[in-house]
């Protein structure tokens, strides 16, 4: 079983950051790659940010240049920290976790349950 816990969020003024974390529960499972997405009223889900257990990252498009992203692979927890905020960072944000079943060996696809994000002033 895989557990998500997000927190952060909330309203964050124009030009400010916002700053989320990802906490996984693990048992059974080694996951491989966490990451956040986010999904803005009548937009499909996009990515925020990814990291792989080996460390590779990958980032969003509309939030390239002024991210932060850092996982701690021995405590399966995963921050991040979006610089400037703009009205358009307004979204849902979900925690996103792949993990391997050990036994079986199989990947499957958990999902938090979405943190609110409102950049206004």
């Amino acid at each position: 079983q895989v557990q998500l816990v997000e927190s952060g969020g909330g309203t964050v003024q124009p030009g400010g950051s916002l700053r989320l974390s990802c906490a996984a529960s693990v048992s059974g499972f080694i996951i491989n790659v966490m990451g956040w997405y986010r999904a803005a009223p009548g937009k499909q889900r996009e990515l925020v940010a990814s990291v792989t257990s080996s460390g590779i990252t990958t980032y969003g498009d509309s939030v390239k240049g002024r991210i932060a992203v850092s996982r701690d692979t021995a405590e399966d927890t995963l921050f991040v920290e979006v610089h400037s905020a703009r009205p358009d960072d307004t979204a849902v944000y979900y925690c996103n976790a792949i993990a391997r079943d050990q036994f079986t060996n199989r990947e499957n696809d958990y999902w938090g349950q979405g943190t609110q994000v409102t950049v206004s002033s």
